[in-house]
């Protein structure tokens, strides 16, 4: 006798595999996510890096430029300070200058003449005096170009005036000084 069992046979299924792409798709996609995750990590960090080095860099600019603000109102007061120095120096070389120029001018004046004004401008002086004869201012000008201290000396003008009823001559005489 043939026994057929008609019962349904409770077969388990197989699994079915799944698809190669997917599969593959996954771990791709995976993989590139670990590695944008490293890089926006990596990235990041650098930003921060140069965000520091950054603000360390401006700090150290506004620092300089402290600096060279201070190098340069050293450098304007020390300027201002030699041109200052200059000064004074010129001024005590020169101040001596008009006192030997007017001693000189009273050691070579003779009786009979003496001195009204006296201007001293760069290297040339110019005399307003008065004479009681024309021999006298003559002579007080060929005293002065034999001086050693003055060159080009020129009477430009030598008249009669009366002061007080009394006939005397005015002289206006310009000359140089030597250096």
């Amino acid at each position: 006798m043939i026994k057929v069992n008609l019962s349904p046979i409770k077969r388990k299924k197989k699994p079915k595999p799944l698809p190669s792409f997917l599969v593959v798709t996954i771990l791709i996609t995976v993989g590139i996510c670990i590695i944008m995750a490293y890089l926006t990590f990596f990235f990041n960090s650098r930003l921060s890096a140069k965000k520091t080095q950054f603000t360390a860099n401006e700090k150290k600019i506004a620092e300089l430029k402290e600096m060279i603000k201070a190098v340069e109102d050293f450098e304007k007061r020390n300027k201002t300070f030699k041109e200052r120095n200059d000064i004074i120096e010129q001024l005590s070389k020169n101040k001596s200058l008009p006192v030997k120029i007017l001693n000189e001018f009273s050691t070579l004046l003779p009786n009979g003449v003496w001195l009204q004004t006296m201007s001293v401008s760069g290297g040339s002086v110019n005399l307003e005096g008065y004479g009681f004869t024309n021999n006298d201012i003559v002579s007080y000008v060929d005293n002065i170009k034999n001086s050693p201290m003055f060159t080009e000396v020129y009477l430009q003008e030598s008249k009669s005036v009366e002061a007080e009823k009394v006939a005397i001559y005015m002289f206006k005489l310009t000359c140089k000084l030597k250096v």
